[in-house]
Formats: C-alpha cells, sequence, structure tokens
C-alpha cells in the first residue's frame, strides 16, 4: 500500500479503458465509472448504482439510481455542475429497497459518504449497504448558472448544441454536434467557480474504494487507482472478466506526475485559503483543523 500526502493510500494505480466499445462510444474518456458499475450489476456485486443521469434542463444532472446497463449508459459524460448524488442514499435503500448500493462521487462527496458510514445519524441501516464507491478526480465545480454562462456567453452557443465539455491543457473545452471545438482559457473560467471549492484539500477522492480521471492518462484513458481491499477485490475480478484494457502508468505520457502536480497545486493553493480565513473573523486565534 502506497502512502502520498497529495494522492492518498492506494494499492495500485494504471491507465485503464472500457473494453466495450458501446461504453467507450459516450464516454467522457475511458468509460471507468459506467463500465465498473456495469460489472458490479451484471455480477450482484450491486443491485443499483447512485449516477449523476440528465435532468430536464440540458446539462443539469439530477442524481438518479441506475438498476439496469441501459440507465448506465444515458447517464454517461462529466457534467461540471453538482449532482446532488448523497440526497438519493436513503431512498435507494428503502423507496429503491437496495441492500448493495454502488456511488459515484467528487471528493467532497465521498468525504461526507465515509462520515455518514461513521457516524450514521440519520442514516439508520445505510452504512453496510455501500458496495462501492467510486471517486472522481476533481480541481473545482461550477454552479448551473456559471456553466450556462461560460458556454452562451464566452462559447458563443446554445447549451443545448454541446455534446460534450471538458477541462485539461488548461482549456475549458466545449464541443458541438456540428464539430465545432471552442477553446477558452481557464483564467476565464476561476470567476465562476464554487466558493466551497476553494477550501477542499483533496484532488483524487482519496477516501474512495476505486477513484478516477482523465489527468495523466492519453487521450480516451482515464487513470486510475484502486485504495481498498474493496476495491482491489471488484477492480481485479472486472479485470479478470475483461472488462478493461491497462497499461502501467509508468508507461504512459503524461504519467503520475502530472496528477501529483495537480494535487499538490490545489492543496497547497487551497490551505493558503483556509488560513487566510483563519485569519480574520471568528476564526482569528483558532487552530486551522485542515493542516
Amino acid at each position: 500500500m502506497v502512502s502520498d500526502n497529495f494522492l492518498g493510500n492506494y494499492a495500485s494505480v494504471v491507465a485503464a479503458r472500457s473494453s466495450d466499445k458501446s461504453i467507450l462510444k459516450g464516454a467522457q474518456d475511458g468509460g471507468i465509472v459506467t463500465q465498473l458499475f456495469a460489472y458490479a450489476l451484471e455480477e450482484g456485486i450491486i443491485d443499483g448504482a447512485i449516477v449523476a443521469g440528465p435532468g430536464d434542463e440540458p446539462w443539469k444532472p439530477v442524481p438518479v439510481v441506475a438498476t439496469t446497463v441501459e440507465e448506465l449508459l444515458a447517464a454517461r459524460g462529466t457534467k461540471y455542475n453538482i449532482s446532488p448524488n448523497m440526497q438519493l442514499i436513503k431512498e435507494a435503500t428503502r423507496s429503491y429497497g437496495l441492500d448493495k448500493v454502488g456511488i459515484v462521487g467528487t471528493p467532497c462527496q465521498i468525504q461526507a459518504l465515509r462520515k455518514g458510514q461513521l457516524y450514521p445519524v440519520g442514516l439508520r441501516d445505510v452504512p453496510d449497504k455501500i458496495a462501492l464507491a467510486v471517486g472522481i478526480f476533481c480541481m473545482e465545480n461550477f454552479p448551473y448558472q456559471s456553466i450556462v454562462q461560460l458556454v452562451e456567453d464566452h462559447a458563443n452557443t446554445k447549451l443545448e448544441n454541446v455534446t460534450k465539455m471538458d477541462i485539461g491543457k488548461g482549456k475549458f473545452w466545449v464541443y458541438t454536434g456540428r464539430g465545432a471545438t471552442v477553446q477558452l482559457p481557464l483564467k476565464i473560467t476561476h470567476k465562476y467557480e464554487q466558493a466551497g471549492c476553494h477550501v477542499c484539500l483533496d484532488y483524487v477522492s482519496n477516501l474512495a474504494d476505486v477513484s478516477t480521471g482523465s489527468v495523466g492518462s492519453p487521450d480516451g484513458w482515464s487513470t486510475v487507482f484502486v485504495r481498498t481491499k474493496n476495491g482491489e477485490d471488484i477492480w481485479a475480478k472486472a479485470i479478470a472478466a475483461g472488462c478493461f484494457e491497462t497499461k502501467p502508468i509508468e508507461s504512459v505520457k503524461p504519467g503520475l506526475d502530472l496528477v501529483t502536480k495537480l494535487a499538490t497545486e490545489k492543496i497547497t493553493k487551497n490551505r493558503k485559503t483556509l488560513e487566510e480565513r483563519l485569519s480574520f473573523g471568528v476564526g482569528k486565534g483558532l487552530r486551522n483543523p485542515y493542516i
């Protein structure tokens, strides 16, 4: 087990992508989350998964409980605004009657999940029903209105024309169905970020069973950290079943160095934000609990 100040604890890390072309077709990168949940569903490891599904407004996700592969496929792709997946945990176990729940979330959501398992106030009978927690890398997120402004005001297109959004190589990318691509420098997006993201000290979802993101791997692939004994068991079975192609992270570019660089930048910058907040108002003189 590797223990790293910025990447957390993990048993292994690889570059990977789904071996299912139908999953890759609409995936954000390597289709890791969709493929892993699809395998877990088919093998009875989970009864359903809480994912960010399509909402009534374009690119505004809503949490849904997916109990079929078709429902998982409908939820593919990253939406750069928060889907409150945690709010469905009790409903998944009670209204849906699931005994083995999968859930995907950002680092802050995975932290909330683990806190709920440790201190299950209001979550009676829920903690032991979390069968697979998948985390995604996250530098920052955006309120929905910010996405509207970035796409419509800066990228000069309607949200309904957008087929994919991505953040990488210092740009916010907006793809449309007409084959056009708009690149916005990240310096434009910063003022639209959620303020709460600026105090987060986790880039790679340290507390997930398995965490994944595009950073570090080639286009069309994802970097995958396997973090817990539960994650190791499920990931090994999925690999044995032929669900994924993998490459050693050392053999790909840009590799783990870029993941470490971005994780370090996020945590270092946000620690400074926490220290600044501690220096004024009611926090003055108090010990910073985050460092």
